[in-house]
């Protein structure tokens, strides 16, 4: 796809909250639907959303007194994605088959490389990434 580039995450503190039965978590980008035991994450500018457990003790660590697993603050892991910035408005469809991201033009589509795929707003996605040359 042209225009895709490599990106790493950057690590920052954030809260997490962990599901204790099925919901929809409402982000900036669509409801998405979350698992017992799946983590919220909730970001720098107050944005949420939901990761699936087996992605999350992958992708955060720990930080402070909290222990993986349990609600507190963690730390995001510098991990990699290729990104997009999108010039049109668009959708995707999450891993679930059932959640649906919408995007604005100068929003960021970010796939993870592990059949997860998010959608960041530009201002967010320039404080939490950085694009690799």
């Amino acid at each position: 796809m042209p225009g895709v580039r490599e990106a790493r995450k950057r690590s920052h503190a954030v809260m997490v909250r962990f599901v204790r039965e099925d919901c929809e978590v409402t982000t900036a980008e669509g409801g998405v639907l979350a698992a017992p035991g799946d983590a919220v994450v909730t970001g720098i500018e107050g944005e949420q959303w939901p990761v699936p457990r087996r992605s999350f003790e992958q992708r955060y660590e720990t930080f402070g007194a909290a222990a993986m697993g349990v609600d507190g603050s963690y730390r995001t892991v510098p991990m990699p994605a290729r990104a997009v910035r999108m010039t049109l408005p668009f959708a995707v469809v999450l891993a679930d088959g059932v959640s649906r991201l919408q995007g604005s033009p100068g929003d960021w589509l970010l796939d993870y490389g592990d059949g997860n795929l998010g959608v960041i707003a530009d201002a967010i996605f320039r404080r939490t990434y950085e694009l690799q040359y």
